[in-house]
């Protein structure tokens, strides 16, 4: 069932959207050669710990980590490890949830780290551009297919793909709440978006073939062909005349 959201409940995630963007902020520059996934997930933890939040996915059907941190091929989930150390020319990506007062918000940014070569640099590019060609769509009345569809086109129509073993999802007094929301889709189908709806809306975007795998730990999630991918993500309100993104750090 699609809940809708109160002005107070709004406000929680709204404070557990600003945690998560400090999150990122001040997780960017650590994304360095050298640096472990186990240590940026700590940090991340410190963070969401000290602004009175609780990490959303710690625990979260069993997973160790207080985020999620994915590099290169991994696509997402992947768990923080001081075996894993970040490279010169990595690409990690950091799927960051933050509950506050019963009310989570949720959110991912893919990070260069150090020098990039070009079609990573691409990648993440077009990963954090197709979020906002189809975020700009969102408002009262929307179907959701024409956000889904949006997403779909601007990848593909420059050469990517989109894995389509996992989508975004409604989030709130849970981490997953209806509706799902795939990365693909029809104009003009889906449920209509109405004022107060919130939304994870994520591309999650490949430089090769569409197919995934799942490690032994049953949550690393890897490209099939090994190629590149990248995440992007933002919790997202719906409103009369719009959306306001609530996991947006300032620039």
């Amino acid at each position: 069932m699609i809940t809708l959201k109160s002005e107070r409940e709004i406000s929680l995630m709204r404070e557990a959207g600003r945690v998560i963007a400090l999150v990122f902020k001040e997780l960017k520059p650590l994304c360095k050669p050298g640096v472990s996934t186990l240590y940026l997930s700590q940090k991340a933890e410190e963070i969401i710990r000290s602004h009175g939040c609780t990490p959303t996915f710690l625990g979260y059907g069993g997973f160790s980590g207080a985020i999620c941190v994915s590099v290169n091929e991994t696509l997402i989930h992947g768990i923080p490890s001081d075996k894993i150390i970040l490279k010169e020319g990595d690409i990690v990506s950091l799927d960051v949830g933050a509950t506050y007062k019963g009310y989570c918000a949720d959110a991912a940014r893919t990070f260069a780290v150090g020098t990039c070569m070009e079609h990573a640099t691409k990648l993440m590019q077009v990963t954090q551009e197709s979020f906002f060609n189809a975020v700009k769509l969102i408002k009262d009345g929307t179907p959701l297919g024409d956000v889904c569809h949006a997403i779909q086109v601007y990848c593909e129509e420059r050469g990517y793909s989109l894995p389509r073993d996992y989508t975004g999802h409604g989030v709130g007094a849970h981490l997953h709440e209806d509706p799902a929301i795939p990365n693909y889709g029809k104009e003009g189908v889906g449920p209509i978006l109405k004022a107060g709806m919130t939304l994870a809306i994520e591309p999650m975007v490949a430089e090769g073939k569409n197919k995934v795998r799942v490690l032994g730990d049953g949550w690393t999630t890897k490209m099939k062909d090994g190629k590149w991918s990248a995440h992007y993500e933002n919790t997202v309100v719906v409103t009369k005349d719009g959306y306001e993104i609530l996991t947006l750090e300032e620039e």
